[in-house]
């Protein structure tokens, strides 16, 4: 096939940086690629250099006449003043953007639908957006524009499952034309198994090549290490779990690798499964007792919606539960219930004696004030050893399995990533030796490469374990069950895993827009003059979050400067409490209103 776009022996170094070495590559028509690659490792520099936006040492990239090309970059570049119609649509007559299916499904898949309902109306504007909401429109624009050649960085970022599985199947359904290409950087493996059909791994300033997804590059990176005798064992170990997992997975995966099934056979005949389940649950047992956490006809409302409506919950030793459901539906809210920071409005929360429980939030700024320690001494502050599948553990061998290599931990807790901020944070909370672990989108800013070694970590530790997230091969591969939150209020069990919820969310839509409409409690208002006022409202509330967030850097930098001066830190901690709860309360308020808004 004729390549659209062609990189000849280019390199590229920041700083001391050696980020592409020598490397040379092609995009050919119909090419569905899926770039891989530790946190740092140069991706999106990569798709930059590809895109003609980042300059180069040496070598050169050339693409053929009259090219399209269309970037979703981590930064988005949106006229903060424009309308989100504006943003999305540009110039387009309304007869002509409104009368087409394309254009109608993607604004539905992303916006939710020609209304804009999931950004407050078409006339919304964009300077009032969250990052994720900025970003969908950003994506939604690209999409809509249609460029010959897509380059995507991290698309999923700020999806939902269902909004995961509509960007796949737009890609490869109703995207994908003999004349056009995409390539997108992914963490998430269920994405890049459904979309890829060839996988470029970024690593020390090489770009390995394989056929196939996210399964075919498991295996094809097993066998080349093999061939090359690779001396990292542990490495190797990771790798042939991470395959036998992918064989012995769900039935819609393990028909769909491409790769030789006897040769797979063969890698794993002697592995044995990822996790002793049966195991696993007697050591949770011993450590827990019969009683973990119990919520007992719980009831958590927000505003007049509830999202829990007297339900029953209760956890077991051992336990591994995934929660899914749209954004917006409660999850994270439901976690807080669990973990007893968010009070039940009625019902009764249960927590037996023995419980030690930890909080995976997404919010990553409590590590601020560990900027000026190093990263080891920021794990060891907790515990030097723990426990971890029968075995004493250090603090340094623990971080080495979740990427911090020998010199790395030595790095101020300041000078690292959002990627490896996140994996602190993770190391931190093992360390604390939890049996309880609740893990709020915990693939946020994480590589597959830190995921799979999470991933292992966690198939040694003996506990009951809550996860939150949009990602559907974590959730399969971490959890033995999942729930569902639909928005009615009810906890639903979903055997057939994630592709259940996805056939009952689908369901619950079209019930929804087959019945007739009638005014409910929980419907939008109805006026214009109301859904004026409510938008008014929801401005209102962005401000006083913006402003909010101005003040909490500034006394997260104060509390760095009086980290010698206990009663001023003392101080310092209590106003920024005050200021996360003001926050909580306004977050929850925004979130009652837009509920209210078309």
């Amino acid at each position: 096939m004729p390549n659209l776009i062609a990189a000849e022996s280019i390199s590229l170094a920041l700083g001391t940086n050696q980020v592409l070495d020598g490397v040379s590559l092609g995009v050919g028509t119909g090419d569905r690629i899926g770039v891989v690659g530790r946190n740092g490792g140069g991706k999106s520099t990569l798709l930059r250099v590809l895109a003609g936006t980042q300059p180069i040492d040496s070598g050169r990239v050339t693409n053929v006449g009259g090219l399209t090309l269309g970037m979703l970059s981590q930064d988005d570049r949106l006229d903060a003043g424009a309308t989100v119609r504006d943003a999305t649509l540009g110039d387009r007559a309304e007869h002509e953007w409104a009368g087409d299916p394309r254009v109608r499904d993607i604004l539905g898949g992303l916006l939710g639908g020609v209304g804009f309902t999931a950004m407050g109306g078409p006339d919304a504007v964009v300077g009032t957006k969250s990052g994720g909401e900025r970003r969908r429109i950003a994506l939604a624009k690209l999409l809509i524009d249609d460029p010959d050649l897509l380059f995507l960085d991290e698309p999923t970022n700020h999806l939902d499952v269902e909004g995961v599985q509509w960007l796949a199947d737009h890609l490869v359904q109703r995207r994908a034309r003999p004349d056009n290409a995409f390539v997108t950087i992914t963490h998430d493996r269920w994405f890049l198994d459904a979309v890829a059909d060839r996988t470029w791994e970024v690593v020390d300033g090489r770009v390995e090549q394989y056929d196939g997804g996210y399964a075919a590059y498991v295996l094809a990176k097993n066998e080349r290490a093999r061939i090359a005798a690779a001396t990292e064992d542990r490495r190797q170990n990771l790798l042939r779990k991470e395959l036998a997992w992918l064989r012995r997975g769900p039935p819609a995966r393990t028909s769909k690798p491409r790769f030789r099934i006897d040769a797979a056979n063969e890698l794993i005949k002697n592995e044995p499964d990822p996790r002793d389940e049966v195991e696993l649950v007697r050591f949770a047992t011993t450590r827990l007792g019969k009683d973990v956490i119990d919520l007992i006809d719980a009831t958590v409302q927000l505003g007049d919606r509830k999202l829990l409506d007297k339900q029953t919950w209760r956890l077991a030793p051992g336990e591994r539960t995934g929660i899914v459901g749209v954004n917006g539906a409660g999850k994270s809210t439901v976690l807080r219930a669990i973990e007893g920071s968010r009070p039940l409005d009625a019902g009764k929360r249960k927590q037996g004696r023995t419980v030690e429980l930890a909080f995976l939030t997404q919010e990553v700024r409590e590590l601020d004030k560990y900027d000026g320690m190093r990263v080891i001494d920021a794990i060891t502050e907790v515990k030097s050893f723990i426990m971890l599948g029968g075995k004493e553990v250090s603090a340094s061998s623990l971080a080495k399995r979740l990427g911090f290599s020998g010199p790395r931990q030595q790095t101020r807790v300041g000078d690292l990533s959002g990627g490896e901020r996140r994996r602190l944070q993770i190391l931190r909370l093992l360390m604390t030796e939890p049996n309880v672990l609740l893990l709020d989108e915990p693939t946020n800013d994480l590589d597959i490469e830190t995921l799979t070694s999470l991933e292992d970590v966690l198939d040694g530790w003996a506990g009951t374990l809550v996860v939150v997230s949009h990602d559907r091969y974590l959730l399969e591969r971490m959890c033995d069950r999942q729930i569902a939150l639909l928005g009615d209020g009810k906890l639903r069990e979903l055997p057939g895993g994630v592709e259940q919820y996805l056939e009952l969310h689908a369901a619950a839509k079209q019930s929804a827009a087959a019945a007739p409409s009638a005014p409910t409690s929980r419907g939008p208002v109805s006026s214009a003059a109301e859904q004026r006022e409510a938008r008014k409202e929801m401005a209102r509330i962005e401000r006083s979050l913006s402003k909010l967030a101005t003040q909490e850097e500034k006394l997260h930098s104060a509390l760095v400067e009086a980290a010698t001066d206990p009663v001023r830190a003392t101080e310092l901690d209590g106003q920024l409490r005050a200021i996360h709860a003001e926050r909580e309360a306004l977050e929850e308020r925004w979130m009652e209103i837009g509920e209210l808004v078309e």
